[in-house]
């Protein structure tokens, strides 16, 4: 981000604090196509790593308008329905004028505090020298940052690091979606801690039949959260299926659960890999129950589990699973 002076910074954070805490009616869009003079346009939310549509206009001579009441949320808007990856922004109850090109891929918003922060750091959160810790700081009362680190960033940090940065919003922002959605993150991870009793769950394995993790118990277990469209799942595999060949006969389990989305890659990959263990789905993605239990951010992910069920590792790939097998094991 651009360096600019401590007055207008402080100018820009005030304003950014009333246009978040302002109670408003609500918004209005004034909208124009670049690219189509007559259609279909429409509104949609990011909801679950998902965008849902929330309503729809006519194009009439290239123009279209919405109005509605919104917490300061990110949207989207496309011209085609099924379209999941449509132009953001991001929309509090404030009157804009955009200005949506489909085939250029922009979206120009004009009137709006809360757009001119996103759209000055969307692009750049992942680059090396971001830092979501300034933004909060410099901008504590806007839901904008609390957006980047719950849906793009909070997988970067340990349970410390995210309780630290949710303390250092304003409590304006408390009870709102993006505080919420990181505060459940956070939740999860405290269940899921070396130490804790591992949740519990169910799902069906490759024949249909109902696998719970607590039928395991008794037995160390690897619980493998893992997809057939995950390259660096692939790569990882030959390194679970060497410490399960080793050890598979000293009270040692495994329990795939796969984040695929359609039957017929997930039973591919298990042999393609030569994955002979216990392998579990129900192929709703992200959306899978263990997943969001185990606030997993990331696969491969695993959590090596004692006898009775209490987390003695999380994460263990590579050289690392196999010497914490060979500590526990041999």
């Amino acid at each position: 981000m651009k360096q600019i002076t401590r007055c207008l910074w402080i100018a820009l954070t005030m304003a950014m604090m009333i246009s978040c805490s302002a109670k408003n009616e609500g918004y209005v869009i004034d909208g124009q196509v670049a690219d189509a003079e007559a259609g279909m346009i429409y509104l949609k939310k990011y909801v679950e790593k998902a965008y849902v549509d929330v309503d729809s206009a006519v194009v009439v001579n290239g123009k279209f308008k919405f109005e509605g009441v919104t917490e300061p949320l990110v949207y989207g808007l496309t011209t085609v329905k099924e379209s999941k990856r449509p132009q953001t922004f991001f929309l509090g109850n404030e009157n804009i004028k955009l200005t949506l090109d489909e085939v250029a891929k922009t979206l120009k918003v004009e009137g709006s505090l809360l757009n001119d922060l996103y759209a000055q750091n969307v692009g750049s959160i992942r680059a090396e020298g971001f830092s979501i810790d300034s933004l909060i700081m410099a901008y504590p009362a806007s839901p904008v940052p609390a957006y980047f680190l719950a849906n793009s960033l909070a997988y970067q940090y340990d349970l410390a690091q995210l309780k630290e940065l949710r303390g250092k919003f304003d409590a304006s922002l408390d009870g709102t979606a993006y505080i919420q959605q990181l505060e459940g993150i956070i939740s999860r991870l405290e269940k899921v801690q070396v130490g804790q009793v591992a949740p519990d769950f169910t799902l069906p394995d490759v024949d249909g039949n109902e696998v719970s993790l607590s039928s395991f118990r008794g037995k160390y277990v690897l619980i493998d959260f893992w997809a057939s469209w995950c390259p660096d799942c692939r790569k990882e595999n030959p390194n679970i299926v060497a410490a399960w060949e080793k050890y598979q006969d000293k009270n040692f389990a495994i329990l795939g659960v796969s984040l695929d989305r359609a039957r017929e890659p997930w039973l591919a990959a298990i042999e393609k890999d030569n994955l002979t263990w216990t392998h579990v789905s129900d192929l709703k993605d992200w959306s899978t129950e263990p997943a969001v239990t185990y606030a997993v951010r990331w696969i491969p992910m695993s959590f090596l589990l004692d006898p009775e069920g209490v987390i003695l590792a999380v994460g263990l790939e590579g050289e690392a699973l196999q010497q914490k097998l060979d500590e526990l094991l041999q």
